[in-house]
C-alpha cells in the first residue's frame, strides 16, 4: 500500500542519492583526443602535453587516441562520428583540413561540414635538411645539385603531406630537376635521409630538432616568412634567393560539428588557458613550435585559406592520392 509519510520521508534520500549519480557521472567523464598520427611523433607529443594540462583545466580526465592512416581521414571520420557533446576532440594537421578536400576526389568527411574549430595550439615551419655525409654543406649547395643533370631525390612523409608541398615549391621556384620520393610518415623518410638512401628531406622542425641537436642532419633552409628562433644561423629560402617557399605545418583542436557553441567556447577558454601554461612555453622552447591560440572564427579563416593555398597548388600540379 502507498504511504504519503513514508514517501514523503524517503524523497531527501532519493534526491541525494540522484546527485550522487549524477556527480558519479561527471567525475567520470572522459575527454577523448583523437590524433591522426602513430604514437611517438610531434603530433602524438603535442597531443600528450596538451592533454596533461587540459585535464586541469576540464577537472577530467583526458585520454589520447592514435588513429593514424589515410592522411588523417581515418581519425575525421571517427570525429565526424562523435557525439557532438564536448567530448571527442580531433587533433589534427592542415593535411587533413586543407590538403584532403583537394587530393582525394571522394573523401569520406567534409571539414567545413563535419567539424567545428575550436583553436589552433601551434604552428611550425618546415625545414630543409640533409645527411651528415651529403656534399651539400648549405642550401644553395643543395640546389645547385638539384639544377645538375644528375638532380635531387627528395623525401616526403607521404603524398599530400606539408613535407611533399614544400617540396613542390622548391621545385616551381628553383626550376631544379628534384624527384619527389614518398614514404609512409615522416620517420622513415628522416632515417634514409640520414642515411644517404634520398639526398634531403623537409619537414616539421618539431620532428627534427632531435637529429639536428645530434648532428645526424644537417639543416640548411627554413621555409618560412623568418629565421627560427631555434635556429638562427639557419636561412630562410627568401635569403638565399629562393622565393615563395611558406610552408607552415600547423596543428589544432576541432569538434564534431553540432557541438553545441556554448561547449565550443568553453573549450576554447581552456586551451587558451593550456596555451599560456609554463608546460607548454617550455614544450615550444625546446621543440621549435610557435604556441599559436586563436578564436574558433580564426582558425577556421585559417583552414579555409590554406585550403585554397594547397588546393590551387595540388590542382595546377596535378598531384594525385596514389601518386
Amino acid at each position: 500500500m502507498f504511504h504519503p509519510t513514508r514517501f514523503h520521508a524517503l524523497a531527501p534520500l532519493a534526491a541525494a542519492l540522484l546527485g550522487l549519480a549524477a556527480f558519479g557521472a561527471q567525475a567520470q567523464s572522459v575527454t577523448s583526443i583523437v590524433v591522426a598520427f602513430p604514437p611517438g611523433g610531434p603530433a602524438d607529443s603535442l597531443a600528450r602535453v596538451v592533454a596533461t594540462q587540459l585535464e586541469k583545466e576540464l577537472k577530467q580526465t583526458v585520454v589520447i587516441e592514435n588513429k593514424p592512416g589515410g592522411n588523417g581521414a581515418i581519425a575525421a571520420s571517427q570525429v565526424a562520428r562523435a557525439r557532438p557533446d564536448g567530448q571527442t576532440l580531433f587533433l589534427s594537421s592542415v593535411g587533413a583540413i586543407s590538403i584532403n578536400p583537394a587530393l582525394y576526389p571522394k573523401l569520406i568527411y567534409d571539414p567545413a561540414k563535419d567539424f567545428a574549430p575550436v583553436s589552433l595550439l601551434v604552428s611550425t615551419p618546415e625545414v630543409l635538411v640533409v645527411g651528415p655525409d651529403s656534399a651539400s654543406k648549405t642550401a644553395k649547395d643543395f640546389v645547385a645539385h638539384a639544377k645538375s643533370a644528375k638532380g635531387a631525390t627528395m623525401a616526403s612523409s607521404g603524398v599530400g603531406s606539408m613535407p611533399h608541398m614544400a617540396i613542390v615549391q622548391l621545385k616551381l621556384s628553383t626550376k631544379a630537376n628534384i624527384l619527389h620520393v614518398p614514404y609512409k610518415g615522416a620517420a622513415p623518410a628522416i632515417t634514409d635521409t640520414i642515411g644517404g638512401q634520398v639526398d634531403g628531406f623537409i619537414g616539421d622542425i618539431s620532428g627534427l630538432m632531435s637529429n639536428i641537436k645530434a648532428n645526424k642532419v644537417k639543416a640548411l633552409a627554413i621555409a618560412a616568412p623568418k629565421r627560427s628562433p631555434l635556429l638562427p644561423d639557419v636561412p630562410t629560402f627568401d635569403e638565399l634567393g629562393v622565393p615563395n617557399v611558406y610552408a607552415n605545418n600547423w596543428y589544432g583542436l576541432y569538434a564534431p560539428k553540432k557541438t553545441p557553441a556554448d561547449k565550443v567556447a568553453a573549450l576554447n577558454a581552456a586551451v587558451r588557458k593550456v596555451l599560456a601554461s609554463p608546460e607548454l612555453k617550455a614544450y615550444a622552447e625546446s621543440s621549435g613550435v610557435e604556441l599559436s591560440p586563436t578564436t574558433p572564427k580564426e582558425f577556421d579563416d585559417l583552414g579555409r585559406k590554406d585550403a585554397k593555398k594547397w588546393g590551387d597548388l595540388i590542382r595546377a600540379e596535378g598531384i594525385k592520392a596514389d601518386e
